[in-house]
């Protein structure tokens, strides 16, 4: 057992949540956390011209203020996703609003987009140095109506769009009260269209949550090709409950090893219904190589993770590519591109 799960993990896991993660992050900004470089060519790709030395990236929600962008690399990851960022800074949901789950390796919370606004964010971009690539993850303010919601995205965006290697437009959170009703097509396109009267080029994605009826995905699906969305992530946190080995009764969006399986139909379905040039992020429960693998061969471009790798330490994710190579070799796959989508016939 390493030293991580033995001591560190279960030390950590006595105290406040949030304050652990603000200790954490503090301490990756000064960049005193590293592992072991792992590399193999086998896991490289360039998606819309940007290249991947792996396909294993940090989901939104850890460095919600971009202040470890210079740092990521130095602990595996493939890339980073900022955020999420809102044009208005704003503290986020009362506390406590972050929540462990050991038994089921899960999380659960309602942090409500706490962070310190487009502008700020911007002058992080500005002078950071990362050494992988970077996606910004936009949310709608609070204090926004939700009529209002495409002018606030586009402002957000006018103050960051030089920065980020690609976008995403997240209408899929829990916590943002009326939010996930911006996944209807209409406000959806809205919004996508005020983004690209700014930059029609950069590399968007909208993020879908994974407790929409199929059909209402389809309307999301719909809006991907009608406005040329570069991609889908599948998927954000779910308000389900169900299989939880402890259910603590707390509302917010529900992470980690329960949402696998819903988050893998929803990467299916979506790789099944869209044009095979749509870029597709999947995220949800990921606890090992072997889940980056099966993300992949049912269509996923790219993967993220986030609660895994709390529950996994700082040492996961040079393990896990180590071990998604291994079995790309083992299987016959000279590239993720020839393994993405082989659990189907397309």
């Amino acid at each position: 057992m390493s030293l991580y799960h033995s001591v560190v993990k279960p030390f950590f896991f006595l105290f406040d949540p949030e304050k652990v993660h603000e200790l954490v992050m503090g301490t990756l900004s000064k960049g005193l956390i590293s592992t072991p470089a792992y590399h193999d060519s086998i896991l490289e790709q360039t998606l819309f011209g940007t290249w991947f030395r792996n396909p294993i990236g940090l989901a939104a929600g850890f460095d919600k203020n971009a202040i470890a962008l210079n740092h990521w690399h130095r602990l595996g990851f493939g890339f980073v996703e900022a955020g999420t960022i809102t044009y208005h800074a704003q503290p986020g949901n009362p506390k406590p609003r972050l929540f462990r789950l050991p038994e089921d390796r899960a999380l659960i919370n309602r942090m409500g987009f706490n962070n310190e606004g487009a502008e700020a964010a911007a002058q992080r971009f500005a002078s950071a140095k990362a050494r992988i690539p970077v996606g910004i993850n936009l949310g709608k303010s609070k204090i926004t109506e939700l009529v209002d919601a495409p002018k606030d995205y586009l402002e957000s965006y006018r103050l960051l769009h030089t920065y980020g290697d690609y976008f995403v437009v997240n209408v899929s959170s829990p916590n943002t009260p009326g939010l996930r009703t911006l996944q209807e097509k209409g406000p959806l396109l809205e919004i996508i269209h005020a983004i690209r009267s700014i930059d029609p080029d950069k590399p968007l994605f909208v993020k879908v949550a994974p407790d929409l009826e199929f059909s209402a995905l389809d309307d999301v699906i719909a809006v991907a090709h009608e406005a040329n969305l570069t991609g889908l992530i599948a998927t954000n946190t779910t308000i389900a409950r169900e299989g939880l080995t402890f259910d603590p009764g707390e509302t917010g969006g529900l992470s980690g090893a329960p949402v696998y399986q819903r988050s893998n139909q929803f990467l299916s379905y979506l790789y099944q219904s869209c044009n095979l040039d749509m870029i597709l992020i999947g995220v949800g429960g990921i606890m090992s190589g072997e889940h980056v693998y099966e993300k992949i061969r049912l269509g996923a471009n790219l993967t993220q993770i986030y609660t895994g790798w709390i529950y996994g330490g700082p040492k996961m994710i040079p393990a896990i590519s180590k071990q998604l190579a291994f079995l790309m070799r083992r299987d016959g796959f000279d590239s993720i591109g020839q393994l993405r989508g082989t659990a189907h016939t397309k």
